[in-house]
């Protein structure tokens, strides 16, 4: 399994749909776990989910800070 490109791809699905991004930060490894549809081992779920919150969280930082520079 592509780790990077699963998590881009999964990333993408967030934020495109808030109810799965609530869900995802509620409650991370079920909502994984049903995004990809596969069973995976926990700590293959956890490696998954903190690479997501990552990169959600970088995406948010980069919308934040282009709003801000924007403003200039």
């Amino acid at each position: 399994m592509d780790i990077k490109g699963k998590i881009e791809e999964l990333v993408e699905r967030l934020k495109n749909d808030k109810a799965l991004q609530d869900g995802f930060l509620k409650e991370p490894i079920p909502t994984l776990e049903k995004l990809l549809g596969v069973d995976l081992p926990e700590e293959q779920l956890k490696q998954l989910a903190d690479g997501v919150r990552a990169k959600l969280n970088l995406d948010k930082a980069g919308d934040f800070l282009g709003g801000l520079l924007g403003k200039k």
